[in-house]
């Protein structure tokens, strides 16, 4: 008799019990980062801490970058809507189609998705940030300028106004991006799919800035902790003989 592993076809992923893993994840994060909400005089010393920051190192271009480039009402109007609707739908809709289609890249964005918010609520406790909105620096609130009931619409038991630092914003869509290059089919979308999921990040990017919701530096500090969970994913699986939890390839001869 001889035992070995096979690496079969892959079993579909369970959507209803990931609805339910994923659903009270989020609530648990939503609920913890509300819980968490720090003292105004923190938050705004340690903006004043960021900005002097970037200033340093050549990084500070928020003001400048939304009165030149948000300017125009149909611009600021752009990238509110890339802020409020390339976040959450387009992060429901990509888990939704690779759990249907690439189980392991579904476990392993779940899983960096998961990881990373646990840092997250981390640094969020350990370093309350005021946005550039609310640090008193002249930038306009375009989101809620434009659309109110997007703030309104968030309960204030599952919002921290201080928790820019880092901005998962750019994170999760960066995740989200990796995961569409990574599971793009081939056929004939590939190339538009493959453009969405590089593209998403980089409007974020723009968004989170533009909008004076998030500094430079939140953007890269959010990049850099989803990546690094991303990677860190990865590497758990290949030291799995059978890639990952939901494959079976134990065969016994």
């Amino acid at each position: 008799m001889t035992i070995t592993w096979e690496k079969p076809a892959l079993r579909p992923v369970g959507l209803g019990r990931q609805v339910g893993i994923v659903a009270a994840a989020v609530t648990a994060y939503f609920g913890v980062r509300g819980a968490t909400e720090a003292a105004t005089d923190t938050a705004l010393a340690n903006a004043a801490a960021v900005v002097r920051f970037e200033k340093s190192v050549g990084l500070f271009h928020e003001s400048w970058l939304q009165s030149t480039l948000a300017g125009a009402p149909a611009v600021a109007t752009f990238f509110n809507w890339i802020y409020i609707y390339g976040h959450w739908p387009v992060i429901v809709a990509t888990l939704v189609w690779l759990a249907r289609t690439n189980p392991v890249i579904y476990y392993r964005t779940r899983n960096a998705m998961l990881l990373s918010g646990g840092i997250g609520l981390v640094v969020f406790m350990l370093f309350p940030l005021a946005p550039p909105r609310l640090a008193e620096l002249g930038l306009v609130d375009t989101v809620t300028q434009s659309d109110g009931a997007y703030r309104v619409l968030q309960p204030t038991m599952f919002t921290n106004q201080y928790a820019a630092m880092p901005s998962l914003h750019v994170g999760w869509d960066l995740l989200i991006g990796l995961a569409i290059l990574a599971a793009a089919p081939r056929s004939a979308t590939r190339p538009l799919l493959r453009a969405f999921g590089a593209a998403m990040p980089v409007l974020m990017v723009a968004a989170v800035v533009l909008t004076a919701n998030h500094y430079i530096v939140d953007a890269i500090a959010g990049a850099t902790l989803t990546t690094t969970c991303w990677f860190v994913m990865r590497a758990q699986e290949r030291r799995r003989p059978h890639g990952y939890a939901g494959w079976d390839g134990l065969v016994v001869r």
